[in-house]
């Protein structure tokens, strides 16, 4: 019978004949080879010895390996961290945009990676968020339209993206959502036909789509559904008509 090989461990290991701790931390045992160790390029074994010795994570922000340094971040204190906004990778600059005070923020407003941007837009106070309703990522004015205060979304009624649009139609006033009736997007138009104030359905029930013509009929006024009796979709005319005519029913009663 062949005897199976031993599976190779492939766990990153450092030279500790190399390494500054050689004759403190690893001789008393406050580190150790493959497991708790600043100087593998491994992101589980630098994690675990800076949450050992948060101390040392100043020594590290001009590392050469970007992982060592985006992890050091983490367990900075925060008076120190202003430095690293410009770090050349945008994955210490991620763990900035979590951690840095508010008022430091918008240094990040222009960073060129997305998520750094995206995480500004989700922690920037209210008050300054209106300053991002132009960046040319939709994901980031998707995170400014669900944060923005109702009164200010106007500006992001008529954006490019139907993400974007579609944050808004869900958040805007509906004494406000006639500026959205005629949306290019469906699914969007939808969403306006079920929250527009009834009496502002006249805009909508000639909609050159039946689900939005069928949207409209489920909340229309008697008036208006009189006005969908014939409406070129059957769905809709029986929609129209089982309203028109159970709202006539019950004034018969009255």
């Amino acid at each position: 019978m062949t005897q199976t090989d031993p599976v190779t461990d492939l766990t990153p290991l450092a030279d500790c004949n190399l390494c500054n701790y050689r004759d403190s931390l690893l001789a008393s045992g406050a580190c150790k080879p493959g497991d708790c160790c600043v100087a593998a390029e491994s992101g589980r074994q630098i994690d675990r010895f800076f949450r050992a010795h948060p101390g040392y994570a100043a020594d590290y922000t001009q590392d050469d390996f970007w992982e060592r340094r985006a992890i050091a971040a983490r367990y900075l204190p925060t008076s120190q961290l202003q430095p690293l906004l410009t770090d050349p990778d945008e994955a210490v600059r991620r763990v900035l945009a979590y951690r840095i005070p508010l008022e430091w923020l918008m240094e990040l407003s222009n960073d060129p990676d997305r998520e750094v941007r995206i995480t500004v837009a989700d922690r920037l106070p209210e008050q300054q968020l209106e300053l991002l309703v132009d960046d040319p990522d939709y994901l980031v004015r998707v995170y400014v339209a669900k944060r923005l205060s109702t009164g200010r979304l106007f500006r992001l009624a008529a954006d490019s993206d139907n993400e974007v649009r579609r944050t808004v139609a869900e958040r805007l006033p509906s004494v406000s959502l006639g500026l959205m009736v005629n949306d290019t997007e469906v699914g969007i138009r939808r969403i306006v036909a079920q929250r527009i104030d009834a009496d502002d359905l006249i805009l909508m029930f000639k909609d050159a789509d039946w689900t939005v013509r069928y949207e409209v009929a489920l909340r229309a006024t008697p008036a208006l559904l009189e006005k969908m009796l014939d409406d070129p979709d059957e769905e809709v005319r029986l929609t129209a008509r089982q309203r028109w005519e159970a709202i006539a029913s019950t004034l018969r009663v009255l």
